[in-house]
């Protein structure tokens, strides 16, 4: 009996993994041109059986002679699909292998920050570490969209419907924008920072999120994090920040935070009173 428990086991994984491939292979199809096609090859497979079953020689023999080209026919009509999904594969595999930092996967935000920098485009973006952001994400438009400098510089387009907002990246994915996201409870703040920029410090005082903002007025980089912000930074500098601090888990700070040296503001300040959940996200626009 003790000597049957391996075999069972080994039948229930046999089936297991026959099902992951199976649903693996079902959902790399769905949505693609190779979904019709792959109805029409089981439509072929049934009408196969059906012939073997009956007895019908000539279309038996007929079926039976066609039958190994028709692997050919297949490898040809879905070599899309099939490179698509040793891509994929290959891709997984070296991000198993690989040592490098996860922050690489965040050079997008870098370009699409020099890009806003050079034109005076005011942008909020939001890296979410260990704390979630759901609350956060739900207040905006949701897009699960995979993270892209393109993206990003759509959203961010100032004739855009979602401009204003901030948007917040989970992992390699833009999950929302046009967010709403807390004000800085610093009341020292209100003097010296516009709504966009108390809206990054304040999302990184409540958790331990990265916040790039770039300044609608003089285009000037921006990154706050543990409710904290470095001005004027340039490119080179983010991408550094950013590769240091998505390495590592940074504990969400405690209140209330002290006021660093480099908070010189250039810009006016909003006249919005700053609670700490006033509406923030959707009115950004002009107000850095």
């Amino acid at each position: 009996m003790t000597a049957a428990w391996p075999q069972i086991f080994l039948k229930v994984l046999d089936i297991v993994l026959v099902a992951y491939l199976i649903y693996q292979f079902l959902n790399l199809v769905r949505g693609t041109r190779a979904a019709p096609m792959l109805v029409g090859v089981a439509a072929l497979v049934l009408v196969f059986y059906f012939v073997r079953l009956g007895d019908l020689p000539t279309l038996n023999w007929l079926l039976s002679t066609l039958l190994p080209y028709a692997v050919f026919a297949l490898i040809v009509v879905f070599q899309s699909e099939i490179r698509h999904a040793l891509a994929n594969l290959g891709r997984r595999i070296s991000m198993m292998r690989s040592s490098t930092s996860s922050a690489d996967v965040y050079d997008d935000i870098v370009l699409a920050a020099n890009l806003f920098s050079q034109n005076q485009t005011g942008a909020l973006i939001v890296i979410e570490r260990e704390i979630g952001l759901r609350t956060y994400i739900e207040s905006g438009v949701a897009l699960d969209a995979r993270l892209s400098y393109d993206l990003l510089a759509t959203v961010f387009r100032p004739s855009a419907p979602l401009h204003d907002g901030a948007v917040i990246v989970q992992r390699d994915r833009i999950a929302a924008a046009a967010c709403f996201l807390p004000l800085s409870m610093n009341p020292i703040l209100s003097t010296q920072l516009g709504t966009r920029h108390r809206a990054a410090i304040g999302i990184t005082e409540e958790t331990d999120a990265v916040a790039v903002v770039i300044s609608e007025e003089t285009g000037s980089i921006s990154l706050a994090v543990a409710g904290k912000i470095d001005r004027d930074l340039t490119v080179e500098r983010l991408r550094e920040r950013l590769t240091a601090l998505l390495r590592r888990y940074a504990p969400a700070p405690s209140l209330p935070t002290p006021v660093e040296e480099n908070f010189v503001e250039d810009e006016p300040p909003s006249s919005h009173p700053g609670g700490r959940h006033q509406d923030a996200g959707s009115r950004l626009k002009g107000d850095d």
